[in-house]
């Protein structure tokens, strides 16, 4: 192998070219700012449904705009329009949902009496034992949460009803992107290959990290989510509890989210039923919560995101609250990819420090990992 060649001391003329290099590219970036959940989800589709356009493009030879329009009809028609009439559902059950919650103050009051009545002695010890025991002050509790709660969901939907026009503006930014990147996306690619400062195999391992992890956190956790939260509202509909679609996005949400799960959702809901008497409903619940909607997580995840691709539980914990914590709903997929492109680059760094090739690395990687 031979010695690389010294490189010429910067001069002048670099340093600032550097410089306005790093200011351009930050301005762009604060210049997209106001666009930026448009623009990533824009590349997030065009990754996930590349081959699709692919396949178009190998039916439709040089129609690349066909292709693309062809693309853009699948992802209109398999994702949007079903999200549309879920989020107008859901929209349509918590106003009812919370409307009969302000009005039958009284009937719930009643209800958690009940509920309390019913309880075994050793958990009413149990409850002593946390100062749980004061049926009045939980009962006010739990109805200022309600409240506020009620008035956050009111304050959110007039805010939704007062941007309609910024989010149609921001939707079809995304669609238009979206045209572009599913047409000339090898060609952006290729384009930043070329421009970026770093060798090919860290250009070539970066990239596959970062379409590895888009793929398997939108595929693997939000396809999850949608199962698991099908199930979930699908199961509240044949026990006719109210507001399955409310419940059942519920729990999507939180299966989002690791070591939380829709069991916070189904299980308090089949003890209920259980402490009430209605032990067919409960048993029903439970079972159906343990054994199938608690299944489809070690069931599909692998298959769709797979063991090399799977960051640690807590990793992915971590990265996936705090993301949403900075970046709202979009950040359940940055986060993770933060992550990703984190652990990737110090373990290329690792690589290119210690003067291992990449097989080796992974071997050297599976070695110290526990069984």
């Amino acid at each position: 192998m031979k010695p690389s060649k010294p490189q010429p001391p910067a001069t002048f003329e670099d340093k600032f070219f550097l410089y306005l290099l790093l200011f351009v590219s930050a301005a762009f970036v604060w210049l997209l700012s106001p666009f930026y959940g448009a623009v990533f989800w824009a590349g997030v589709m065009a990754i996930l449904f590349y081959a699709v356009y692919a396949w178009f493009l190998r039916l439709l030879p040089g129609r690349f705009n066909s292709a693309a329009l062809l693309t853009l009809t699948i992802i209109l028609l398999l994702v949007i329009l079903p999200l549309s009439l879920v989020s107008a559902m859901l929209v349509q059950e918590a106003n009812l949902l919370f409307s009969n919650l302000q009005t039958e103050k009284a009937s719930f009051s009643r209800y958690l009496q009940d509920f309390y009545a019913l309880l075994p002695e050793w958990v009413h010890g149990l409850l002593a034992r946390f100062g749980l025991t004061d049926m009045a002050l939980i009962q006010e509790r739990l109805s200022s949460g309600l409240s506020r709660a009620s008035q956050f969901l009111a304050t959110q939907a007039l805010g939704i009803g007062q941007n309609t026009f910024e989010f149609l503006v921001s939707f079809c930014i995304m669609l238009y992107v979206l045209f572009f990147f599913l047409r000339d996306g090898a060609s952006l690619v290729a384009r930043m290959n070329r421009q970026l400062p770093l060798q090919a195999h860290v250009k070539r391992d970066l990239a596959g990290k970062f379409t590895t992890v888009i793929r398997a956190t939108v595929k693997g956790n939000i396809a999850v989510a949608m199962m698991q939260g099908a199930l979930g509202g699908l199961i509240f509909w044949l026990l006719d509890i109210h507001a399955p679609v409310l419940w059942g996005t519920v729990m999507a949400f939180l299966s989002l989210v690791p070591a939380v799960g829709a069991a916070l959702v189904w299980l308090p809901v089949a003890v209920y039923f259980l402490v009430t008497g209605q032990f067919f409903e409960g048993v029903v619940l439970a079972a159906f919560g343990v054994l199938v909607i608690g299944l489809v997580d070690n069931l599909m995840r692998p298959l769709l995101v797979g063991k090399d691709t799977k960051m640690p539980d807590y990793l992915v914990l971590l990265s996936t609250i705090g993301g949403m914590a900075l970046f709202g709903l979009n950040g359940f997929v940055i986060g993770p990819v933060i992550a990703a492109m984190f652990m990737a680059a110090w373990d290329l760094f690792a690589i290119s420090r210690d003067g291992l090739s990449a097989s080796q690395a992974n071997e050297s990687a599976s070695e110290d990992r526990p069984d």
